[in-house]
């Protein structure tokens, strides 16, 4: 049986928007790799080890999902290279400071990406003759 918040998680997903879908992977990349970050300085490298590959996911989902038809995606492709890379070399090497560097972009990557989603709705309340409050 499905818990209460379990199905809340599961409608909130159903019921978002394409861009709200990607700041909620954004999101749980960090968790993952917070949750990682903590495991290895706790020395429970098979719980770090499940967290971390859950934020690779999330990375490759992100590369796999670039539309290269736009040039922001050629800028982002190597960076999500190298924040995968940066995952898989904290992990192997349970070392906190390449786990740290992918958290950092990743955490740059999704401040963009809210600060573009405020903007995106405030020039369409704008053009729909709103006040374009956000």
């Amino acid at each position: 049986m499905v818990n209460a918040a379990e199905a809340y998680k599961r409608q909130q997903v159903l019921t978002a928007t394409p861009e709200q879908l990607t700041l909620m992977l954004y999101n749980g990349c960090l968790k993952f790799i917070g949750e990682g970050i903590e495991a290895v300085k706790d020395k429970k490298y098979e719980s770090a080890n499940t967290s971390l590959i859950k934020a690779q996911r999330i990375i490759s989902e992100f590369r796999l999902t670039l539309n290269m038809d736009y040039e922001i995606s050629h800028q982002l492709f190597p960076l999500y290279n190298y924040v995968y890379d940066r995952l898989i070399e904290g992990n192997m090497k349970s070392d906190t400071a390449p786990l740290e560097e992918a958290k950092e972009i990743i955490t740059e990557l999704r401040d963009a990406w809210v600060g573009a989603m405020k903007k995106a709705r405030a020039e369409k309340n704008q053009g729909k003759g709103g006040n374009a409050y956000v």
